[in-house]
Formats: structure tokens, sequence, C-alpha cells
């Protein structure tokens, strides 16, 4: 895998921008990997003439995928931002990448985002991966649109697809998700020519390319479909999704409906979320892009359409910011974080309120992130020059405008997910929800030189990737990054590997246990003399098992003052000391005893703190060898959501794991047709290692899970010794 790293360009002119927010559309292109999302951009930035030509994935020409892991793998791995301008309107196309491990960058997407654009591909079906985006998508009110793509490839078909997207994003009577154009010409080896407007009743011929040329519906017209039923079906939509109540009974006594009248209200049912059109495009061919444009710019909300998210002051205190003004309070979120060679720590920023302008001070705020790695931090800045992102190429800019997405270079501590807002006035933005990394990879520096290399690069990796958990574990001393996926892990270790740090991958250690199988009385002895004063220390103690989850507690039972009392904490010191360091080699700690001192002798002269301590650990090992020892294994609570057809081999699997399953119930949320079913089991951390890797082999990518410390369990005695030597080499 390619480790060389890409410098941005910068472009010498000043570009124009939106000056209002009402010109600005942000639009996410999702869907899942090889849909097409990539190809989608670039034809649609060849057609407005922002590049002089379209590029290619396979060339590793495209705007979008410019990294290079994204020209080596052939598929979108980061966020890209790519602004387009069609009928005096700026539209932010936000490529994400499709593919389930890279999760994080496609969050930020749509939080970047205003509308949902979903890219569908004639040649499959829809994949559980985009049905879970569209989920969540409808939880928060997204507007969304489809495009159907690939239309020329070998076995496409548009009324598969439309079925499907029907099928699967309609609701019960699929009446929500309708195309507003069907496809003329084409057969099974050849793509569609011309598109038929259901609405306009208008062919537009690409066979000459882009633009189209328009022409007048015929019956000599081959159009793929019932142009009459579908026109009838898409009216009836728009009219019942209508805030004009007179006009159902116009429509049913017969009255003709003005396309204008019908135009209107389907962009404000878009724009509200109620309805969601299909439209097929051909990207290689430039079939449907006028009409795609048209619909991204006419039919999606502008930002002042939408409300920001949850603003707070500094100290939890609720804050409303009224809608998305230019002249309202500064308001932003870093939604990508990068490190380019040349303009250092690059951070794209989504505006919500105000305007930002260069040399602006500002206030950094990231709040929220401890548990990943990512301490709490308030920071003053300077904002130097402003660009607008096209890719990787930065073109300078003199404001960014509330609505917009701007790139801003050399603020040392923003992160992704951080607030940006006015000095004088610091605010915090609730952080948007991220995946849980579920697969764990230990890494180890070369040498002690890559160690503080590896320090570097670990603060800028967890700089612009929130999804990557840093984790120092105490108990096995090693360095964990928990990843979203086996290529996500790839891609984590790539970078850290380009910024010059030798790191090598290392087999992960379970932190183990042990705990007394049942009582045992130790004896503990230390009698030393070699001139002047000397150590004397004896101690009886029972060690008794105790529950699960008890720890190490300790009591006194010492009759007749055999021990001075002064001396009794030193004992439990010791004591406590030598079962968390271990009986062993192996250092392996002890937990779940109870230690009870009962007898012991001491020295007028020579009795000491530091020799009772001695004592003390030298009666709990004594202890050990007079009773039995028991592994103890970390357990996780495991909740797996896999669809029905899978539920038999993820069971099966756990059984293999040495899983216990406590039960399975039907997931409410599951979308009609695609019923999943959730399995609760408790699962040792030791089979959870390449989990992750092996749910997604088993259910197609389909499978997720959660896990949760449940408690520390005794190891079977035909496991303990191959668990015991793996978590200890």
């Amino acid at each position: 895998m390619s480790t060389k790293k890409t410098a941005t360009k910068t472009a010498v002119a000043v570009i124009e921008t939106a000056d209002r927010p009402e010109k600005i559309r942000n639009i996410a292109l999702v869907g899942h990997s090889a849909a097409g999302k990539t190809t989608l951009v670039e034809a649609l930035l060849a057609a407005t003439g922002t590049i002089g030509r379209a590029g290619t994935v396979p060339e590793g020409t495209t705007v979008s995928d410019a990294d290079p892991v994204e020209v080596a793998q052939q598929r979108s791995v980061v966020l890209s931002v790519c602004p387009l301008r069609h009928d005096d309107v700026v539209i932010n196309l936000l490529d994400t990448p499709g593919y389930p491990d890279f999760t994080g960058e496609l969050r930020a997407g749509l939080r970047a985002a205003d509308a949902a654009l979903f890219v569908v591909p004639a040649t499959d079906d829809i994949d559980p991966i985009t049905v879970s985006i569209w989920e969540e998508c409808a939880a928060l009110g997204t507007p969304r649109a489809v495009v159907v793509t690939k239309l020329d490839a070998p076995r496409a078909s548009l009324a598969s697809a439309l079925a499907a997207c029907q099928r699967v994003f309609g609701g019960d009577d699929g009446q929500a998700v309708l195309p507003l154009y069907l496809t003329v010409g084409g057969g099974p080896d050849e793509a569609p020519e011309s598109l038929v407007g259901l609405l306009s009743q208008t062919v537009y011929d690409y066979s000459a390319g882009f633009p189209p040329k328009e022409v007048s519906l015929s019956d000599e017209v081959a159009v793929d479909g019932d142009v009459s039923t579908a026109r009838e079906a898409l009216i009836e939509a728009i009219i019942n999704n209508s805030e004009d109540e007179s006009l159902l009974d116009r429509y049913l006594g017969g009255e003709e409906i003005g396309v204008d009248v019908l135009v209107d209200d389907l962009e404000t049912a878009v724009a509200r979320g109620t309805f969601f059109p299909v439209i097929p495009v051909c990207a290689s061919t430039g079939l449907g892009l006028a009409e795609l444009l048209e619909l991204l710019s006419g039919a999606f909300p502008s930002p002042v359409e939408l409300d920001p998210p949850a603003t707070m002051s500094l100290y939890g205190t609720t804050v409303e910011v009224n809608g998305c003004a230019a002249d309202g309070p500064l308001l932003g979120e870093i939604v990508r974080t990068s490190v380019d060679p040349y303009l250092g720590r690059l951070s794209i920023v989504r505006i919500f309120s105000g305007t930002l302008v260069p040399e602006t001070a500002v206030h950094v705020s990231g709040h929220g992130g401890e548990s990943r790695g990512h301490p709490d931090h308030d920071t003053d800045e300077r904002v130097g020059q402003i660009f607008s992102p096209l890719g990787t190429t930065l073109r300078p800019i003199e404001r960014a405008v509330a609505g917009d997405i701007c790139a801003i270079a050399r603020l040392g501590s923003a992160e992704t997910g951080d607030t940006v807002s006015a000095r004088t006035a610091p605010l915090l933005i609730e952080p948007w929800e991220m995946p849980e990394p579920l697969l764990p990879v230990a890494v180890h520096a070369a040498t002690r030189a890559d160690e503080d290399a590896l320090a570097k690069a670990l603060s800028r990796l967890t700089a612009g990737d929130p999804t990557v958990r840093v984790e120092r574990q105490a108990e096995t001393g090693q360095l964990v990054l928990w990843c979203l996926g086996e290529a996500h892990a790839d891609v984590v270790l790539d970078r850290l590997r380009a910024t010059g740090a030798h790191v090598d991958t290392v087999p992960l250690r379970v932190a183990l246990r042990e705990t007394f199988t049942g009582e045992a009385r130790g004896h503990g002895r230390l009698v030393k003399q070699s001139g002047g004063h000397g150590q004397y220390a004896v101690c009886d103690v029972v060690v008794s098992p105790l529950p699960r989850g008890s720890g190490v507690q300790f009591t006194d039972k010492v009759v007749g003052g055999s021990v001075p009392s002064q001396f009794i904490s030193s004992v439990e010191k010791g004591a406590r000391a030598q079962l968390e360091h271990g009986l062993g080699n192996d250092h392996v700690q002890i937990v779940d005893v109870l230690v009870t001192l009962v007898d012991g002798k001491a020295h007028s002269v020579d009795s000491s703190d530091a020799a009772f301590q001695m004592a003390g650990g030298l009666a709990v090992k004594d202890a050990a060898a007079n009773g039995g020892i028991s592994l103890l294994e970390p357990l996780a609570t495991v909740d797996i959501t896999v669809p029905d057809t899978h539920v038999g081999s993820v069971l099966s699997d756990l059984s293999g794991r040495r899983g216990r399953v406590t039960g399975t119930e039907p997931d409410p949320s599951a979308p009609l047709g695609m019923e999943r079913t959730v399995v609760h089991a408790e699962v040792p951390d030791a089979e959870l290692t390449r989990y992750a890797i092996t749910l997604r082999s088993l259910t197609a990518g389909t499978g997720r899970f959660t896990r949760t410390f449940a408690r520390y369990e005794v190891v079977p005695g035909n496991v303990a010794e191959a668990l015991r030597t793996a978590s200890t080499s």
C-alpha cells in the first residue's frame, strides 16, 4: 500500500462564493462502495464546467479520490467536498465513503449536509448498508432523493431498481418513492439515450451528449414503461403531499392541474422530506445530469430552511441560534481534519451561522471525546487565509457565509468534531454520534526513537479520525488502537507509517486474572540478622475466595497482640501489593479474595513496617502454594443484530467461541421485508479479538454488534493453559 503523502494544491486566483445562504445547497452522496458516487461527482463537475474533463476511478484521476490510499484501493476512504455552480446556486457535493469501515467519514458528511442523495446501481439489489443509512436519515428527517446509476452496465434494469427502491425505501405502499423520469431506448448491452419527463411529457435526448435536446413526446418514442400510469401515480403522490388541501378535490373533479403547480408542490415535498424522487442517470453518457442538477438546485432545501444543531455554552447551558443567518453569531463545526505536508493541519468547516473572513479571531472548542483519547480543549486562535476546497485543491476565498463549507489551514488545536465560534462568544455544538470501534489492533514502536514519532503520529491521527480509540492498557502494557474494521485498521497503520514511525503490530494480550478456588492458609516469615538492626516479621494468613467482582478485602483476627497494631496495616499493604503483582512470572493479578491475618510474631527491635510488608507478601504466596488457583478471563455482554437469514450462522459461530446465548428478539426498527434479529450473548474477550471481521464475513457485511464488559469468569481447564500462553507471550 502506498504511503506517499499528497500535498494539497492551492489555486492563485480568488474565486467567487455564494453571497447569501439561500444560494447554497449542501448534499451528501451516500451509498455502498462501488455504487458510482465518485464517478457521478466527476460527471457533474465536468458538466457544469467546474473541471475540464471527468477523471476516472481506475486511472486515479478523480477530484474526490486523490488520497494515495484511495487511488491504490480504488474506493473512497475520506470525505471529500466538491462545490459546483448551477443556475446561480452553489452546490457543495460531499462524496462519502461507502465501505462500512469508514462510517465516521459518512457521519461527518451527513452532519455537514442538508440533504442526502442516495446512489443505487441498476445492476444490484439494494444492500443492507444503504438501508441502514436510509434509516439514519429518516430518523433525522433528512430530505432525500435517489439516483439510479450504471444504466450502461450489462444486465442493468431500471424497472428492477425502481421496484427495489419502492420496496425498501418507500414504506408500506412505496408511494413516497417514485421516478420523475423514465428511460428511452437502450437494450441489454446498450445504454438508454433519452429520458421522458413524467410531468412535462417532454423527451430529453442525450444522443449528442450534454446538454440534452428537448423534443415532444410522441407515440413513436419507445419508453421503458407505461408513461401514463407512472405519470398518474406521480401526480397523485404530489397532490397527497401538497399543502393546498383543495388540490385533491380539484384533481378528483377532473381539473387538469398545471405543471408549474405540480413542480412547486413537488419541490416543497422534497425539501420537507416527505417525498423522495428517483432519477435515472448514466454518468458515462451524461444521461440525466441536467435533470439531476435541476433537482439539486431547485428541490433540495437551502441551509436557511433547516435548524442548526443543538448548541450550548461552554458551561453547559442551552444557547438558541436563530437560524442560518449571515449576520448571526459565528458558529461552525469541523467535519474533517487532515495534515498537509506544507499547510499543516487543514480543517474543513461547515458554517452554520455568521460569516467567516480571513484574519478573524475565533474560539475552538472540543468536548465529549475523552473516552476516545480526545481530551476536552478550548483555545483561542486566529484564522489566516480561508479556502473553498475542491477535492485536494484549495481555492482562496474572501469570505464564507452561513451555510457554506470552507477550509482553514493551521488551526493548531483543531480536531474533527470541534466547534468554531467567535472568541468573544464561545459556543459548543453537541457532537454527532460516532460508531463504536470494535476491532483492537496492538501496536509497538520498533525502536525508542520511533516511540516519539509514534506519539506525534497518533496525535495527528486522532485529530482527524475520531472513530479511532487509542488505549494504553494498564494491565498488559500494550498500546491498542481500536478500529472499525480491517480496512480501517490498514488505513490507520498506513497513515502512522507515512509519518516515518516504524510501527509493528503484535498479538493482542487479554488482561487475565487469578483467584483462589478454596480457603488456604499461608505462613510468611522474614528473619534476617547481619549486624546492627535486623529484620524480623512473622505472620499467618488465611486466604478465602469471594464472589466475582468483590476485589481484594482484608481483615484481622489477631488475638493477644501477637502482631502489634501498628504493623497490621503493613501486612495488609504487603499482601495487597503481592496479589496485584501476581504470584508467578506471568504477573497475573489475584482478585476476589479475602485475606485474614490470624497470627504472627514481632521483635521489639528488629520488626519494622518494611519487614511486615514483605512477610505479608510471602504469606499470600505460601497460601497460593497450599491451595488451588483458578485462571479468570474477562467476559463481555454482546448484542448482535443480523438479518434473519444469517441467524443460524451467527449462533453456530458463537457456540464455537465459548459463547453463551442469553436470548433473541426481533429488531423492531427493521424495515418491512428486511427483518432482523438481535442476539444477546455472553462471550469471552479472548474470542472477540477478530469478531468484527468474522461477523462481517458471516453476514455479507450486514451484521453489527455492541460489547460491554460483564465480569470475570473462571476459564475452563482445557483452554486455560493455551490462553495463559497466548496472553503472556
